[in-house]
This record gives structure tokens, C-alpha cells and sequence, in this order.
């Protein structure tokens, strides 16, 4: 079976299954869940070490209790930093290893992704990527068994993530999950005012987000594009940085958990 290893297992989170175990349900524990509120249809969530941004992708991943067992398939993208990649790039794996098991591939919906013309597959852009494998745990814990539909994003445009979005989009049992971390290396007051206007951008379905705004802007900007065409509801979970949780202040990265869902 062609799976990937996982490649930040012991450094962006625990290696061991018992200790990631607990640290993902500590940052779940910590979040005060809505459960007023409809699960959502699409989050974005960062990719940090989770001592830095867990604690802010947990804000995502506590909304979707109720998905477990109506999700059966997760769409993930995240962008590309470690390998070139012109538009966006799928994976040749059957599955995707953590330390808590092997994720499988939904390789169908990969087949009718590689259909678009910018869409290529390349296992080398996901050989060593972090922004989608730190995901998988969370995914795990919340949803437990599913299927993966990794994406991995370098210049594709806004209108080209929304097609590639729309193709896997499904219904109640796919869950599209964007990757990204905001503003990097900004002292922590200039990083504070950065981040709150991304962010207002993002609750105002701007689809401009610049990269050096938001690393994950291609993704973010398809997923705003698809979200204003489907008329669906924005809301922001949680907004800190690094040196709100584990870092120090001099230099900062930002991190923001926005849920979406669709019109009633």
C-alpha cells in the first residue's frame, strides 16, 4: 500500500500516540463549544506546532462533534512550502500516516480533481508538508474514521479553487477544511492590527487575501469565492498569536479559526 509517513510527527506534535492523544484532547477540552450552532460545512484552521496554534485550530475542530459518523470525507488544502507548485497537487498515496493510524485517500474524488487542468500530482509537494498533516490528528479525534481528500496549493486562483472545491464539495458527509496561518515575524501589536483587518476581510467574503497576509491565501481566497456564489454564513471562532500562547512577543505569528456554513 503506497502511504505517506507522517513527516512532522515529534516536532509540530507528539510522536507517541498517548501523548498526542492528550494534548489534542486538552485543546479540545479548552474550547467552549456552541452547540447551539449548526456544524459547519467549511472551516479554516492553522498548521503551527501545536504548543503555538492548537489551542486556536481546537476552536474548529470542537464544532464538529455532531459530524461524527455524517462526515465521511474530508477535503483538506493547505499551502505549498517546502515544493513548488504552480497551481495545485494532489498526492499519489493511498493513505496518510499519523502516529494515531493511517487516514485513506478518497482516490476517486482525487481522479476527477486531476481532470482539471491545473490540478497535477506531485508526491513530492506532500512529501515533507506540514500544513495539512497537522490536521489529521484533530480530524481523527473528532471525526474518527474518514476519508482524505489532501490538496496541496501554490498559485492556483481564486476562481480555479472554487472550481476544485465545488468538484468535491458533496453534501453533509464531505467537510472542507482550508489550512492556514496569518501574518509571520511581525512584533506582536503590529501583527494584532494586521490580523484584524485579514480577518475582517475574510468575515466580509473579500477574496483578496494576499499571501503575506495569510500563507493559505489561495485556498482562503477559492473557499471566499464558493462562499459568497453559495450565500453562506461566515463566522470567526477564535483570533490570537504565538505570543498569546507559547511564544514571545517580538515576533509573532498570527492564527484564526473561522467556521462557514450553509444558508438554512
Amino acid at each position: 500500500m503506497n502511504v505517506r509517513p507522517a513527516a512532522v510527527a515529534g516536532s509540530f506534535y507528539p510522536g507517541d500516540p498517548g501523548s498526542l492523544a492528550a494534548q489534542v484532547k486538552g485543546h479540545l477540552a479548552a474550547t467552549a463549544p456552541q452547540p447551539r450552532a449548526r456544524p459547519p460545512k467549511a472551516i479554516i484552521a492553522p498548521h503551527a506546532g501545536y504548543i503555538y496554534s492548537g489551542p486556536i485550530a481546537a476552536a474548529a475542530y470542537a464544532m464538529l462533534g455532531a459530524c461524527r459518523g455524517v462526515v465521511k470525507r474530508v477535503v483538506l488544502a493547505g499551502p505549498a512550502h517546502r515544493v513548488y507548485v504552480e497551481g495545485a497537487a494532489v498526492s499519489t498515496a493511498n493513505g496518510f500516516d499519523t502516529p494515531f493510524g493511517t487516514v485513506p485517500v478518497d482516490r476517486e474524488v482525487v481522479a476527477r480533481l486531476l481532470e482539471l487542468p491545473f490540478v497535477e500530482a506531485s508526491d513530492a509537494a506532500h512529501a515533507l508538508e506540514h500544513s495539512l498533516e497537522v490536521h489529521l490528528p484533530f480530524l481523527q479525534s473528532v471525526l474518527g474514521a474518514f476519508s482524505l481528500v489532501p490538496i496541496v496549493v501554490g498559485g492556483a486562483a481564486p476562481e480555479q479553487m472554487a472550481e476544485l472545491f465545488e468538484v468535491a464539495w458533496g453534501g453533509d458527509e464531505t467537510l472542507v477544511v482550508v489550512s492556514s496561518d496569518l501574518s509571520h515575524y511581525l512584533p506582536y501589536d503590529a501583527a494584532r492590527k494586521r490580523d484584524r483587518g485579514t480577518v475582517d476581510s475574510i468575515l466580509a467574503l473579500d477574496a483578496r487575501i494576499d499571501p503575506e497576509e495569510a500563507c493559505g491565501a489561495m485556498p482562503i481566497n477559492g473557499l471566499l469565492t464558493l462562499a459568497r456564489r453559495r450565500s453562506m454564513a461566515i463566522e470567526l471562532l477564535d483570533l490570537r498569536n504565538s505570543g498569546d500562547t507559547a511564544g514571545s512577543r517580538d515576533r509573532v505569528v498570527g492564527y484564526a479559526a473561522f467556521a462557514f456554513r450553509a444558508p438554512r
